[in-house]
């Protein structure tokens, strides 16, 4: 029997527009890419349309929740040809992988380290995990809780929760304004979720914006951390 995962929040649907915020995000990660892809929590398929533009030879969309991944068959054919839409967890896999992508995944799940290093079984050789994940546990809000986020994220956590025989060869804090926006929200307005007109406005006034400061303050802070760790 497949182990799944209801999943509780829809955030999903709110950000599935937030443009800017993917293309920037997608800028720092394509590079890393590589042939045989493994997208762990596939969600409504936002990250896949953003990254894979059909250059892979595969990519296994894996999805816990069962309406999510009905979801994502009833809209295989907008994906590119060389996609595959799986319902599970990674305890499934058992193929090897030179990428495996958490995009705003791990911080769902409750023992992250136990993930990473059952991913890292699922590399070859100089294969890659990379991970997108809200940082700043102080900023952990009513926003998080709702959308059942276990954790936020620092430089350090990340590299305590580095798996063996791996190495980080690339690690940055993302949208510095952000990082002020989700301040606002923890202390002042406390929201649960934020509206339609605010994600536009961080979208599409912030982001901007955030990739300039997030240059000039070198990536020291930010809403969002990304990590890229390599199989040795």
């Amino acid at each position: 029997m497949v182990e799944t995962y209801k999943y509780a929040g829809n955030e999903l649907e709110l950000f599935k527009d937030a443009t800017n915020w993917k293309q920037y995000v997608s800028s720092k990660i394509k590079h890393f890419i590589g042939n045989k892809v493994l997208e762990v929590g596939a969600g409504i398929g936002s990250t896949t349309k953003i990254l894979n533009d059909g250059l892979a030879e595969n990519w296994t969309m894996l999805e816990p929740d069962e309406n999510m991944h009905r979801h994502l068959c009833n809209k295989h054919s907008s994906f590119p040809g060389n996609t595959t839409i799986v319902l599970g967890k990674l305890d499934m896999i058992t193929e090897l992988f030179d990428t495996i992508l958490y995009i705003d995944v791990l911080e769902h799940i409750e023992n992250d380290q136990e993930e990473l290093e059952n991913a890292s079984r699922l590399l070859v050789s100089g294969g890659k995990i990379i991970v997108l994940s809200p940082a700043f546990n102080f900023l952990f809000s009513q926003f998080d809780k709702s959308v059942d986020h276990c954790r936020r994220y620092v430089r350090n956590d990340l590299r305590r929760r580095k798996p063996e025989g791996m190495t980080i060869v690339f690690m940055e804090y993302l949208d510095t304004l952000g990082f002020f926006a989700s301040a606002m929200n923890k202390i002042f307005l406390r929201q649960s979720y934020p509206t339609k007109k605010q994600i536009h406005l961080w979208d599409k006034k912030l982001i901007p914006l955030s990739r300039i400061f997030d240059k000039l303050f070198f990536h020291s802070f930010g809403k969002t951390i990304l990590v890229v760790f390599e199989k040795k």
